[in-house]
């Protein structure tokens, strides 16, 4: 069997559970050395056992973690190649009488520090083996308002905003930056959800279904792409509609 990534170092943050996990297996099965990060060592090391790779700590939303994490990985398998930022939480306030300081700044500092500081520190390794592929987990939260959790939903269209802004320029460099942008899917972010889903009939998509959408793009020649992952559907770069100039 063909093995498109065979030879290539990977990154994976929040490696020890739901995408990050299922993808950790996906880039291993390609025939990538993965290193899994996660602020969850015992779970980024249970993985790491799983792939064959290696661990490491990393608290994404600390911008010197990030650069330990990459550090680590160039030291231990000699350069890196590959990376999926995907580390995220739920937010779990809204702005109103249920605003709460410290989920707001987590969520911030997961979901758009974490791929922000993530993006700073991979760039000089990628650079330094001549190019590569990034993966940031977005959100179909990232392309259209949810009431139930609005602060997720800007992070996430921050991160869109980012790979949008970030991805032409990089690929000049022969870097190439993509966002995925999952409908419910298996992650620990659906828990408080879970019983309305199954009310609603709404499916949720499974993880490795995701992990198979990071693994193509990583292996693929897409840039600046904002890929949507819904039940049913195939996976499909979303079609921004451009904005009006000026008269």
């Amino acid at each position: 069997m063909s093995r498109r990534l065979a030879g290539k170092v990977a990154l994976v943050t929040g490696a020890a559970g739901g995408l990050g996990r299922a993808t950790a297996r996906a880039l291993a099965e390609e025939g990538a050395v993965v290193v899994a990060a996660d602020i969850d060592l015992a779970g980024a090391r249970a993985v790491a056992e799983e792939t064959g790779g290696h661990a490491v700590a990393c608290d994404v939303s600390d911008v010197d973690a990030n650069r330990a994490a990459v550090a680590f990985a160039v030291e231990r398998c000699g350069g890196l190649d590959l990376v999926h930022l995907n580390a995220g939480v739920g937010t779990g306030c809204g702005v109103g009488d249920d605003f709460d300081l410290g989920r707001y700044r987590r969520a911030m500092g997961t979901n758009l520090d974490g791929v922000v500081f993530g993006l700073h520190a991979a760039l000089p390794a990628l650079r330094a083996r001549g190019g590569g592929a990034i993966v940031a987990t977005a959100s179909l939260a990232g392309l259209t308002g949810i009431g139930y959790d609005p602060l997720y939903s800007a992070n996430k269209h921050a991160v869109v905003g980012l790979v949008r802004s970030l991805g032409p320029p990089l690929a000049e460099e022969g870097i190439r930056l993509n966002a995925i942008c999952p409908g419910y899917a298996e992650t620990a972010i659906i828990e408080p959800l879970r019983d309305m889903l199954a009310e609603s009939g709404i499916a949720i998509i499974p993880a490795a279904t995701v992990a198979a959408t990071v693994v193509d793009l990583l292996a693929g020649s897409a840039a600046g792409e904002c890929v949507v992952i819904q039940p049913g559907r195939e996976p499909l770069p979303f079609a921004f509609r451009g904005v009006p100039g000026p008269r």
